[in-house]
């Protein structure tokens, strides 16, 4: 029967040489210690902010969610991420991009610093601005004296949330744009695309989908970013909070069912991300990783080009 061959070869290739196959207890040991540690650290903690949330009912809950300083904290996460991750957008595809395609001198270094981010503290970021844009700071008193704000205001929670997020964008982009490599690129312009055409038509739809989870990351850093926003904004209740200074505000004064609830709020979007970002990795598993469709986009421009420069050429009757 050839039942037999197709149950021989079950498992993964490295599974099928006996010189690296595990026995069976040890795949399950390795199985339990991930699945235990997810439910200890990961999983329970998440059930235990909804359960403390709605552990006075749910009129308590939405009471403590509709609070004036819940829904300001709410509108003010949600604005910063609005600002925050189109700027880092648009940094990240234009550094990948420089990166990616591009060869010139202090290459490395900019790929570096698309990294301190990642290696400097949070708090350490909030500090440098306050000493830069403080009242006592390098720009401090010019900023006074043309009445702009910026610390313990939305400018510098802003900045300072860009500043946390943008090696996410760029990160993302960088090696997938390496591994594509220059040749549609560079097949688009021999037929006749220019920079913009290229772009749209070749290099975009390559990327759309490593864009989208680049910009689902900055997202969820730019919505629960404490370190950094806690020194620059001041805590200004129902003008400068977010909401994770608000559950930290609502845990500090002993209010836990308010606190809980509103941390429930932040998870709730914490797992929309999730979420989408799940959505995104199964859509780009699933996406066609060849060049063949960026290469009839390229033909389409170069036609396109051509067909508007005959018609540019030909004199007006």
């Amino acid at each position: 029967m050839s039942a037999a061959p197709g149950k021989a070869r079950r498992g993964t290739r490295f599974e099928q040489s006996a010189a690296t196959r595990e026995p069976a207890w040890i795949k399950w040991s390795i199985l339990a210690a991930s699945l235990g540690f997810f439910l200890l650290f990961v999983l329970l903690p998440l059930i235990a902010v909804f359960v403390e949330a709605l552990r006075r009912g749910l009129a308590p809950y939405l009471a403590a969610i509709i609070e004036p300083d819940a829904l300001a904290a709410l509108r003010l996460t949600l604005t910063i991420a609005a600002i925050a991750v189109p700027l880092n957008l648009v940094f990240g595809i234009a550094a990948a991009w420089l990166i990616a395609k591009f060869d010139f001198r202090g290459k490395q270094l900019l790929t570096t610093l698309i990294d301190l981010p990642f290696s400097v503290s949070p708090v350490i970021v909030g500090l440098m601005y306050v000493l830069i844009f403080g009242a006592n700071g390098w720009f401090g008193q010019w900023l006074l004296a043309h009445d702009l704000k910026v610390i313990f205001a939305l400018p510098g929670i802003v900045i300072a949330t860009v500043f946390v997020t943008f090696p996410f964008v760029a990160r993302e982009l960088i090696p997938l744009m390496q591994a594509q490599g220059r040749e549609e690129e560079e097949a688009a312009v021999v037929l006749g695309a220019n920079g913009w055409q290229v772009f749209w038509h070749v290099t975009l739809p390559n990327i759309k989908w490593g864009v989208i989870y680049g910009v689902v990351l900055a997202n969820a850093r730019a919505m629960g970013e404490f370190g950094a926003v806690s020194v620059v904004s001041g805590k200004l209740r129902g003008q400068t909070t977010t909401l994770p200074l608000q559950v930290e505000i609502l845990y500090n004064e002993y209010n836990f069912a308010a606190a809980f609830a509103v941390a429930s709020l932040l998870a709730l979007l914490a797992l929309v991300t999730l979420a989408l970002k799940s959505w995104v990795e199964h859509r780009s598993r699933r996406a066609d990783t060849g060049g063949s469709l960026s290469l009839e986009a390229a033909a389409a421009v170069a036609a396109a080009n051509r067909a508007t420069r005959t018609s540019a050429e030909k004199p007006a009757s």
